[in-house]
């Protein structure tokens, strides 16, 4: 196979995944050479990547199409006037999504008492939403199935920071596409030991050191123009505690 042009090599690498285009460059300095080439990472690329990321003017340009793929991949793009972000899955070169907590409806965001907006810096935001002393919490997102990729199945996780744990926190948690049935369950916002003994119930903490927790599921067969509603509702009680909302991720779930 070697002695076919590179260009050969090429066309059929862009036909396999970005893992297996890794594995292939190990081969030789032909394939290294191919499986590094425009023509192959183009292809794992969104058709839509490049319209998005220019909503990011102060994005650096990548050198190449890898270049570009491998940056996505491990550094989410801030879009959307800083309320949204986006992200390629690794693996397959799905789109992610995360609707910023500027991008949610929060009940009791009057500026009052309840909520405030403030900076981190480990948020990839310019700011997140706080909330102190809650005797009520209702949070809802939405998203476009056009602008996910399709034949894929999604998971959607709340993401955030608890400060001055001292007590569970109880939430009903809910994913829907419009007009179809809707998910819920109850769930802890606290991250738990019992995660392995009831999965799912618990927060974990992600890579970035926040806490997540998945509200639910939905598969995006790419074929319709849905739209998709998660919630988070407070169950019980009230709490004397901080919450920080990041925002809401849309994920793949078949590559994690």
């Amino acid at each position: 196979m070697e002695s076919m042009p590179e260009g050969c090599i090429a066309a059929i690498l862009s036909r396999t995944t970005p893992v297996d285009a890794a594995r292939i460059s190990l081969v030789s300095k032909v394939f290294r050479s191919a499986a590094d080439s425009d023509a192959v990472w183009d292809r794992f690329l969104p058709s839509d990547s490049h319209s998005i990321v220019s909503q990011s003017p102060s994005r650096a340009k990548a050198s190449s199409k890898k270049a570009f793929y491998l940056d996505l991949s491990d550094h989410p793009v801030v879009i959307d006037d800083g309320k949204k972000s986006f992200q390629l899955k690794k693996k397959s070169g799905k789109k992610c999504f995360m609707l910023g907590a500027k991008a949610l409806f929060i009940a009791w965001d009057n500026g009052e008492h309840d909520w405030s907006w403030t900076t981190l810096p480990e948020s990839r935001f310019p700011e997140v939403g706080v909330l102190r002393h809650l005797c009520w919490l209702e949070i809802h997102g939405m998203i476009n199935t056009f602008s996910l990729s399709p034949n894929t199945l999604y998971g959607a996780f709340l993401v955030f920071k608890i400060i001055d744990v001292v007590q569970k926190f109880l939430v009903v948690l809910a994913v829907r596409k419009i007009g179809s049935h809707i998910m819920t369950k109850i769930a802890y916002l606290n991250p738990d030991s019992l995660e392995r003994e009831a999965p799912g119930r618990f927060s974990r903490v992600r890579s970035d050191d926040w806490l997540e927790i998945e509200m639910g599921e939905f598969f995006n067969s790419g074929l319709e123009d849905d739209e998709v509603q998660m919630s988070v509702v407070r169950l019980d009680g009230c709490w004397n505690t901080s919450l920080i909302i990041e925002g809401i991720e849309v994920r793949p779930k078949d590559d994690n």
